[in-house]
């Protein structure tokens, strides 16, 4: 309106082939970038939800389940033992022994430390 209106237009031209030619710029920088990167690996790691192998807090925590409900098993019996038979306190002490050690057996069972094989894997 105040006599510059080619100017603008011109300008606007300007900006547009800038665009385009940004974009044409992109896309060839992105074909170069395709061709040259190598092609990736698949990923090894299981999905969340998939049937594969256990995360290594679900280890953490199987064994250390494993290994609590062998000591606190030893303790229950142990501690019936006592009471209905009246040993305090060698029923405790040794079932609470065999406890611990039933709870080391499960946890080298699960790691794949003992020869045993694990009933849960095919």
């Amino acid at each position: 309106m105040n006599g510059n209106d080619r100017q603008d237009e011109n300008q606007g031209n300007r900006a547009m082939a800038t665009d385009s030619e940004l974009s044409a710029r992109l896309r060839r920088l992105e074909t170069q970038i395709d061709r040259k990167r190598p092609p990736a690996a698949p990923d090894p790691s299981p999905r969340p939800g998939s049937s594969g192998a256990q995360s290594s807090l679900g280890q953490a925590m199987t064994l250390s389940t494993e290994f609590i409900a062998g000591v606190i098993a030893g303790a229950i019996l142990g501690w019936t033992f006592d009471h209905f038979l009246g040993t305090k306190p060698w029923g405790m002490i040794v079932f609470l022994m065999l406890g611990f050690v039933t709870g080391v057996y499960n946890i080298l069972r699960l790691s794949g430390f003992s020869g045993a094989k694990n009933r849960k894997d095919p």
